[in-house]
């Protein structure tokens, strides 16, 4: 290969990062610039799992790729047969980083530090020789300047940073904020503050939007990962509500209304002489089971023998179908992602190039892809990364080849 490759990589956050230190492995002569308009690199990735930097996920129990990336699942099928989560654990292992799992399935760094992450990636940079730009805001692209251009800015909720695109004719997807915890009507929510439930389901009504899992209580309302996986499933449905819409909970998790039945008069019968808050649902604290007799219309005085039919209905309905009104979002910390930005149509997902530009790329969040929380979505930035940096390589490659 005698020819020089000049590249422009455009941010450097977990995917940038990623395909500019692989593609130095893969092209050492290559001439590779990273640009970031910040201060400082991987900044996104430094907060990341609580600063503990959650990697990946193993993925196990994923029955379709849908479930975890509501955008992007083909494209994401496609990357990681390039580079999949065991192609991820051995890259960073073989980088010195030891990782653990979770019972959750989510990977972590042992160390349990982000910033062994980010210390390893700017190493990296640095000593193959990749030049990184500090506090370089590029807002246009020239793509006669450079070999190949790599865009990967991540997301954004609005479209001004997506104006670098002005001029190509790169079809764009709206962004709008994905990820994000739920203000609720009401202030009933204060005395839970802290209160976790483990398992339930989401739903909201008159829509397929529905998901599953720990719904934690907050000051504001309601978070946790039940209702970050529906944020991120519904994103653009609640931002075309303007963030206000009813929400449905399960409280029972997967038990429907017909085996809940059953459950409650089984308990009418071995405790009808206990008062209804002495004896209920293991998963419940007395505070939030309380609060649920509230919204039930049940006196606390009341006895397990003593629920009329009536009552056995509400019961059913409002530990099945409870419904509450969403009155706003909230952004889920720091961790902000957005679905929308360059539209799927305008790439090619075997390679991440531009349909309408040859020696442009896309990689990360910048495009419309994104991932539930529990570390898809870095997932998603190493291997569409990787992909292409591997692409970039092959065709470099292959056009030496033939002359």
């Amino acid at each position: 290969m005698t020819d020089k490759i000049s590249i422009a990589v455009i941010g450097a956050g977990a995917a940038g990062c990623f395909c500019s230190i692989n593609l130095k492995r893969m092209l050492p002569n290559a001439d590779i610039h990273l640009f970031e308009s910040k201060g400082k690199a991987l900044a996104k990735v430094a907060i990341t799992g609580g600063g503990r930097c959650n990697l990946t996920n193993t993925f196990r129990g994923v029955k379709n790729l849908q479930e975890v990336y509501p955008r992007g699942e083909k494209l994401m099928r496609r990357a990681l047969s390039v580079f999949s989560v065991e192609d991820t654990c051995a890259w960073f292992e073989k980088e010195g980083i030891r990782l653990v799992v979770q019972e959750d399935e989510c990977i972590f760094p042992q160390s349990q530090d982000a910033m062994q992450i980010v210390k390893t990636f700017l190493y990296d940079l640095n000593n193959l020789g990749v030049q990184l730009h500090l506090n370089e805001s590029v807002t246009n692209i020239d793509l006669n300047k450079w070999s190949r251009v790599v865009v990967a800015i991540g997301g954004h909720a609005t479209l001004q940073r997506l104006s670098l695109f002005d001029g190509l004719d790169i079809p764009i997807e709206l962004p709008v904020p994905s990820l994000f915890t739920f203000n609720i009507q009401g202030n009933w929510h204060q005395l839970l503050m802290g209160t976790v439930v483990e398992d339930v389901q989401t739903f909201i009504p008159s829509t397929k939007f529905r998901s599953h899992g720990a719904l934690l209580l907050t000051h504001w309302g309601m978070s946790g990962p039940a209702i970050l996986k529906i944020s991120s499933y519904a994103a653009r449905y609640l931002a075309e509500q303007e963030y206000k819409s009813p929400l449905c909970i399960n409280w029972m998790g997967n038990i429907n209304e017909q085996k809940l039945r059953t459950m409650l008069q089984d308990m009418m019968q071995q405790h009808a002489q206990k008062l209804i808050t002495s004896s209920y649902p293991h998963r419940f604290s007395s505070k939030l089971w309380n609060m649920l007799l509230t919204r039930m219309c049940i006196p606390t005085t009341q006895r397990w023998g003593a629920l009329n039919a009536k009552q056995v209905n509400k019961m059913l309905s409002t530990l099945t179908a409870d419904t509450y009104q969403i009155t706003g979002r909230c952004p889920f910390k720091e961790e902000f992602v957005t679905c929308g930005g360059v539209s799927l149509k305008a790439i090619n997902i075997n390679t991440l190039q531009s349909k309408k530009h040859p020696t442009l790329y896309f990689a990360g969040e910048v495009l419309d892809v994104d991932a539930i929380t529990g570390g898809f979505n870095l997932q998603a930035a190493w291997s569409m990364g990787y992909m292409v940096a591997k692409h970039i390589f092959t065709t470099y490659q292959d056009n030496n080849q033939k002359t």
